[in-house]
């Protein structure tokens, strides 16, 4: 492999990992979404139910994004 091979090469692992930068964020998400549903919950145990809907739902949004970043970065590295 010449070095220019090898240069391009690296580039596309570099640009895969500042990809899953995304999932850095995911995780903030969902450790905040899980925090401030705990505490409502512990405030207001009768609407419990309503609030763990919704902290669940908070949850796959912010996962998402973790996914979309894994996606990109699986395509960064196989696709190009």
């Amino acid at each position: 492999m010449e070095f220019n091979e090898f240069f391009v090469l690296g580039m596309k692992l570099l640009g895969a990992g500042m990809a899953m930068l995304g999932a850095i964020g995911a995780g903030v998400g969902v450790g905040i979404a899980a925090s401030g549903g705990v505490q409502a919950m512990g405030r207001n145990p009768d609407a419990a139910p309503i609030i763990q809907t919704n902290m669940i739902l908070g949850m796959a949004f912010a996962e998402a994004v973790a996914i979309y970043a894994l996606a990109v970065a699986l395509i960064i590295i196989f696709a190009t």
